[in-house]
């Protein structure tokens, strides 16, 4: 019974029911119309006794009738007549009770689709605006109710998280800049120092320049939902600015950086930046030595997809959703070799929900990964500043 929908077993449940009803009223139907047809048959008496059965009537002539001579007429075989017709009249009426009552039941819960529709389109960045009408039907007028406030108990906490996040990092900016610039005073006045407190410096900056690095993706991340998204962009300039950017990275690699195509999309310059230089840069990183790295872009009439393909060592079919998660990482050394702290593909993923896209990974296997973003072409986000078509 769990196979079946809602509407389903409304349907199945009002069949059986009615069915039911419907053979109890037949069988009683049944034993009272044949016990007052025996009754009437037994009570009939004449002289002239006519027998009308299924083939026809026999031994009764209308010309040969005595004028005022009683006559009894015993109908044989109406009582089987009339059990056979009363069974179809049931199967009738159950069969269709049951298509009425899927069809009403349809219409009953059109309610209940349209919630589960509007559930489905619920993000982390459009809370506020997937609230439920409260003016419903009284059975779903509760559920309406908890439903919005359920969002609004999430949407306070996701808050409540990013200004948490902000403050924690902002607090934390100051202190770090300040260990770092201390660091680099020190190594700039004992240059003498023996190989192993050098050694502990090298890591002391190593590890200061990744928590710097971390503050600073997580202040970004705690301030998404402000940046406006109504410029209008052109990604291969931007892409081109990526490669400029990286190409001290990739040239110690020897790694060839290769872009095509071209798309264009309304959203914030800074924050679609980020993406491309995220995606870019984690293709380089874990790169094979001596590989390629390249960015395709494609245009559509709504849709921009944007495909990062590397000739890495690919990512493993059960951590290609995890990846997007914050803090993962696949091979935790190496994340440490290039100070990374699982937040760079997180932040894509931010990016590209909060401009109303997505991103997946494609294809991957020992021969390389392909991550692709998908972006709405036009203005689909709702951010402060953002033109409302």
């Amino acid at each position: 019974m769990k196979k079946f929908s809602l509407q389903w077993r409304i349907t199945l449940m009002t069949a059986l029911l009615i069915g039911l009803t419907c053979i109890a009223m037949n069988l009683m139907l049944c034993s009272s119309g044949v016990y007052y047809m025996d009754r009437i048959a037994d009570a009939l008496r004449g002289v002239g006794t006519v027998i009308i059965t299924d083939e026809g009537t026999a031994s009764f002539d209308p010309q040969f009738a005595e004028p005022g001579e009683e006559l009894t007429i015993v109908v044989d075989g109406v009582q089987g007549r009339f059990r056979t017709t009363n069974w179809y009249i049931t199967a009738a009426v159950t069969v269709l009770s049951g298509i009425l009552a899927y069809f009403v039941s349809g219409h009953a819960l059109k309610p209940l689709h349209s919630f589960a529709s509007q559930v489905e389109r619920v993000q982390m960045n459009n809370l506020a605006d997937m609230r439920i009408d409260e003016d419903a039907l009284p059975e779903f007028k509760q559920l309406s109710q908890s439903f919005n406030q359920m969002l609004e108990r999430l949407n306070d906490a996701f808050a409540a998280q990013r200004q948490f996040t902000g403050n924690a990092a902002h607090e934390l900016r100051t202190p770090l800049a300040l260990m770092q610039a201390q660091l680099e005073l020190f190594s700039a006045e004992h240059p003498d120092v023996r190989p192993e407190t050098a050694e502990f410096l090298t890591l002391l900056r190593e590890q200061t320049e990744r928590l710097t690095q971390m503050t600073k993706t997580l202040l970004e991340m705690s301030n998404l939902q402000q940046v406006a998204r109504n410029e209008q962009l052109q990604l291969a300039p931007m892409v081109e600015e990526i490669f400029t950017d990286l190409a001290p990275l990739a040239e110690k690699r020897s790694i060839t950086l290769e872009a095509e195509g071209d798309g264009s999309l309304t959203g914030s310059d800074t924050l679609i930046y980020r993406l491309l230089f995220n995606l870019t840069e984690n293709a380089v990183k874990y790169n094979r030595p001596g590989g390629s790295v390249r960015v395709e872009l494609a245009q559509g009439q709504e849709k921009c997809i944007i495909r990062v393909s590397d000739t890495g060592c690919g990512i493993p079919e059960e951590y290609q959703r995890s990846i997007f998660h914050p803090f993962f990482r696949v091979d935790k050394s190496r994340s440490r070799e290039y100070g990374g702290a699982g937040l760079g593909l997180s932040l894509v993923w931010e990016i590209a929900d909060l401009h109303g896209g997505s991103v997946w990974v494609e294809e991957s296997s020992d021969k390389g990964t392909t991550i692709a973003v998908e972006l709405p072409a036009g203005a689909e986000n709702d951010s402060p500043g953002a033109d409302i078509p």
